[in-house]
């Protein structure tokens, strides 16, 4: 590929010329304290920081983005660092999910309407590695992700803790009398120690890893913990390697294909990583016109099994995954599933990329032959369908408990989470453990969002008993820290009128792993004077980004993207008189 011109560089309509444009384009960068030497004639490089004082995801990438400028300046380009919003997964309410598209908007016009040529993508929690780079699909600049890290290994009284799963875990000790209020806040810190994202397989590691082995960041990256000083010796080659992706046109419509994605599907499996990928992969791959559905990945599950021995499907945590070799080792045990000849933004292929991949714990990271969990008992994503989800459910069987992947029970139908919890929490409140819990109007228009509400609370009468699991349904999703055996993203919702919306407590409903399968058992007749009767049950918002969500955004099954903003679209140059 022939390299291109300075002429051919985009943030020249900006600084090239005569005209009082751009002379106020220079101008105004001259008054930043730089030489015309040190900008002119160079690709302009946009850092998309996310850092915040609200998100400890991101805490670092303050510094992290001075370690990318070094890179940038270091490879003769130009950085200029450009705030997006950080959607703190824990502190955003009701969900970062409501935001993801925003944070794709933003991303998709800071590039766009600025004299960027290609960008660094710094992010890393949970939906910010989605919206980042589905922003950047769709402008097609030439853009490489710089993820945030995981934090270090909690520990609490010797014991490892891992952030989500154990937080749960403990809670539900505290809700059966087996910790006291003090130790529970006792509890709080040492579990986090450190800034970066959750330490345990979930959402933030399952992308920021799948990202990876698609080839839009250094291979093994994503392994790098936030706080070793490899971090930020990432962080700089990001930059550099940006500048050369600006002078070879690596833009994403050039780097990514089907393939990209089918190889970002095997490390995904092999990871155990988060239901949530499931929706964010679909949304991703339709930016760039690439068709991507829950039967692709529900195919990979079926031939690669949970590999990772992390926290919720294992033992360990993220720093341990790292020091027994990260990514490239867990890729290197499954090259037989790979396409080798899949590009990266090193400029080389994943192949090349994988040679002399080493395993330092094969504990930590299992052989093929000695999964965490076998196929035949559970995998990192099963997709059901039936009459209670035409268009699909998924559920993380290597999570959840496996005598329930074959179960038929009564529903308990909830239609808001309060109701639920106050329900929940009485100890008088007898449920029997073959009940099915349901959670209906969590959806991407019924909350609206689609928050982390799947993986219902166990009624605190069967914890007394010690019962750990039970089958749980929800439209909405579930913190990929967390486990059990949660159906969830039933589509079409509750809240558009999907089957969910008609089932009514005391029915039976019958879950078939092996055969793919959720059904409710129920009477075509009656299910008929069910819907006659039906009600609107979401709230609706008429005005806010709230709206604007709730009559856009698709269902779970296409990626809950908005309608107007899928696909590829032809993303016209900003006027500049």
């Amino acid at each position: 590929m022939a390299k291109r011109e300075l002429s051919d560089l985009r943030s020249q309509r900006w600084y090239a010329g005569t005209s009082i444009r751009g002379f106020a384009h220079r101008q105004r960068t001259q008054q930043f304290g730089l030489r015309r030497e040190e900008f002119m004639g160079k690709p302009v490089i946009g850092i998309v920081n996310t850092w915040s004082e609200m998100n400890a995801c991101h805490a670092h990438l303050r510094h992290r983005a001075e370690a990318v400028k070094r890179g940038v300046w270091q490879a003769g380009g130009y950085p200029v660092e450009l705030p997006a919003q950080s959607m703190a997964e824990i502190m955003v309410k009701p969900t970062t999910m409501l935001y993801r598209n925003f944070l794709a908007m933003e991303v998709e016009e800071l590039l766009r309407c600025h004299p960027i040529d290609g960008a660094v993508l710094l992010g890393g929690c949970d939906k910010s590695t989605p919206g980042m780079l589905m922003g950047a699909f769709s402008t097609d600049l030439p853009s490489i992700f710089c993820p945030a890290g995981p934090m270090s290994n909690g520990r609490y009284k010797g014991t490892i803790t891992g952030a989500g799963t154990h937080t749960k875990k403990y809670f539900d000790m505290l809700r059966r009398g087996e910790i006291d209020a003090q130790e529970w806040i006792n509890l709080e810190s040492p579990m986090t120690r450190t800034v970066g994202t959750c330490n345990t397989m979930g959402t933030a590691s399952t992308m920021t890893s799948i990202v990876d082995a698609m080839g839009l960041s250094p291979t093994g990256a994503s392994s790098i913990p936030a706080v070793d000083s490899g971090h930020e010796r990432m962080a700089s080659l990001c930059g550099e390697l940006a500048v050369k992706m600006v002078w070879d046109d690596l833009r994403p419509s050039r780097l990514l294909d089907r393939r990209s994605f089918m190889n970002g599907l095997v490390a995904y499996m092999a990871l155990g990583g988060s239901t949530n990928a499931a929706i964010h992969l679909i949304a991703m791959a339709g930016r760039l016109g690439i068709e991507l559905s829950l039967e692709d990945m529900a195919a990979k599950s079926e031939v690669i099994p949970v590999l990772a021995n992390l926290f919720p499907s294992g033992e360990y945590l993220m720093e341990d995954f790292y020091f027994a070799g990260g990514l490239k080792a867990l890729l290197g045990k499954v090259k037989d599933h790979l396409d080798l000849s899949v590009p990266t933004v090193e400029g080389q292929t994943i192949g090349d990329a994988l040679e002399g991949a080493e395993c330092y714990n094969d504990d930590v990271i299992r052989d093929v032959s000695n999964p965490v969990t076998p196929l035949s008992k559970g995998r990192t994503l099963v997709v059901l369908r039936g009459n209670l989800a035409p268009n699909g459910a998924v559920l993380k069987s290597s999570a959840a408990d496996p005598k329930f992947l074959k179960h038929k029970g009564p529903a308990l139908v909830f239609d808001h989470p309060d109701a639920m919890m106050k329900a929940l929490d009485d100890a008088d409140f007898e449920v029997s453990e073959d009940t099915v819990l349901v959670l209906r109007n969590a959806g991407p228009v019924g909350a609206p969002g689609m928050p982390e509400w799947g993986n219902l609370p166990i009624p605190k009468s069967l914890l007394k008993k010690g019962v750990r699991d039970i089958v749980r349904i929800c439209d909405g999703r579930m913190s990929g820290t967390h486990y059990g055996t949660c159906v969830l993203h039933v589509s079409p919702e509750a809240a558009v009128g999907g089957p969910l919306a008609l089932l009514q407590t005391g029915d039976l409903v019958s879950l078939d792993v092996p055969a793919g399968r959720l059904d409710m058992e129920v009477g075509e007749e009656e299910l008929a004077r069910r819907r006659a009767a039906l009600k609107p049950s979401a709230r609706v918002y008429e005005s806010s980004f709230t709206a604007l969500y709730q009559r856009s955004v698709t269902q779970a099954d296409k990626g809950c993207d908005f309608d107007f903003l899928a696909g590829v679209r032809d993303l016209p140059e900003p006027e500049i008189y």
